[in-house]
């Protein structure tokens, strides 16, 4: 029998050259760190807050992160790297904040998430189950003599909960509301409800009425937090709204002419000593009046 000789030929190894990139990945047992695509192909951090985030994932625990530290280890400067770290702070991959040791010394405790808060509390929900269904009722034969049985005086209903106040929908109560729920990004232990939301948004309002960037209002109610657990965020919170409420400015001074009332005159040049003084009408100075009175 003659060898069979195929006319089609040889496939290349690896196909034909497509655009775009290819992947040669070799598996690493050792000196590696897991990263989520989520934070790899996010689409509103940018390229340096994304590979900051990853160098950070892959240090050591007690590694310093302080600006100055990344921008003696890094090419960018303090700016771009502060801007990147808050960022990362603000989508909940990095959180910052100010603790007092009990030396007195206050430090910043930073902490890295590898996966966010907010997708870590929406992978805990609980997903919602269909009722079981009922058991397949059975035909009884009725009784010969019923029996009579006193009725049972009702039961008290219980006092039904306060309705929630229906928010407003101005733009500053809204900001309010979304500056509290993210607070739970900087601290977890300030993790609040949509009650205890719509219960300390009027006071974040207030403060951002007053001319206060939602970002002091965030750094003053997340900041210097204790060290012990914070049994109630909503009280905590609220006591913090009303302790540290900043004071209204006021257009005009208290006291004094109004700035509308101030006059401005004109310079003039003194007759007698060509010093200029303000006056409506040219003349002499303050001083040469008082020397001619003398």
């Amino acid at each position: 029998m003659a060898e069979q000789q195929p006319s089609a030929p040889p496939r290349p190894p690896y196909g034909i050259p497509r655009p775009g990139v290819a992947h040669e990945n070799e598996r690493q047992s050792e000196r590696y760190a897991k990263i989520g695509n989520h934070l790899l192909q996010h689409r509103e951090l940018s390229l340096t807050a994304i590979g900051l985030s990853a160098h950070i994932q892959s240090l050591p625990t007690g590694a310093n992160v302080s600006i100055k530290a990344l921008a003696e280890r890094f090419t960018e400067g303090e700016t771009r790297i502060a801007s990147a770290l808050r960022e990362l702070e603000a989508h909940g991959y990095l959180s910052r904040t100010r603790e007092r040791l009990p030396s007195g010394r206050v430090v910043t405790r930073t902490v890295s998430y590898n996966v966010p808060l907010a997708m870590r509390l929406e992978a805990t929900e609980p997903v919602g189950q269909a009722p079981a269904p009922r058991p397949a009722q059975v035909a009884t034969a009725p009784d010969p003599e019923p029996v009579l049985v006193p009725a049972e005086p009702p039961t008290p209903r219980t006092k039904a909960a306060p309705p929630l106040p229906a928010p407003t929908s101005t733009k500053d109560h809204q900001e309010a509301a979304y500056l509290l729920a993210r607070l739970r990004l900087r601290d977890p232990r300030l993790l609040l409800s949509e009650r205890d939301i719509a219960r300390l948004a009027p006071g974040v309002t207030v403060w951002l009425e007053r001319g206060i960037t939602p970002a002091a209002v965030s750094g003053t109610l997340a900041g210097c937090l204790p060290l012990e657990p914070i049994r109630s965020p909503v009280a905590f919170l609220a006591h913090r709204l009303t302790a540290l409420r900043p004071p209204v400015l006021r257009a005009q001074p208290i006291n004094g002419p109004r700035t509308a009332d101030l006059q401005v005159h004109p310079l003039q040049t003194c007759d007698g000593c060509d010093l200029a003084f303000r006056s409506p009408t040219p003349g002499h100075c303050a001083g040469c009046r008082t020397a001619k009175a003398a």
